[in-house]
């Protein structure tokens, strides 16, 4: 139901400024990549161990891109017509059958490489 909830306010917001004109999905795919790109860019240059005990500016920069991650993916979603989550359990049950556990455990492989 949250997510239900997030959609509808994301929809008023967009329509309050009239920006569903400039919401194609071509758009809003590319605003996602450059919004996750901004995630990326945080964690430039960090070691792994740095990664894993961000600076607090870090952490609410971060934060703030996912959540500008989450609007991108909503828009195109809605404007295509997908459920977000249906998708995501539709991709996670493909996952099981690529990389069953019993051949993946602690392995960092494509499914094509075992």
């Amino acid at each position: 139901m949250l997510m239900e909830n997030l959609l509808r306010a994301i929809r008023a917001f967009n329509q309050e400024r009239d920006w569903d004109q400039f919401h194609s999905p071509k758009n809003l795919a590319m605003a996602l990549s450059v919004e996750a790109s901004e995630i990326v860019e945080q964690f430039q240059w960090l070691t792994p161990e740095q990664s894993e005990s961000l600076m607090p500016e870090t952490w609410a920069k971060v934060k703030e891109e996912i959540g500008d991650v989450m609007i991108y993916l909503l828009n195109l979603a809605d404007r295509l017509g997908i459920d977000p989550v249906e998708a995501a359990r539709e991709k996670l049950e493909q996952n099981y059958k690529k990389y069953p556990a019993d051949k993946v455990k602690g392995k960092a492989l494509k499914y094509s490489e075992y």
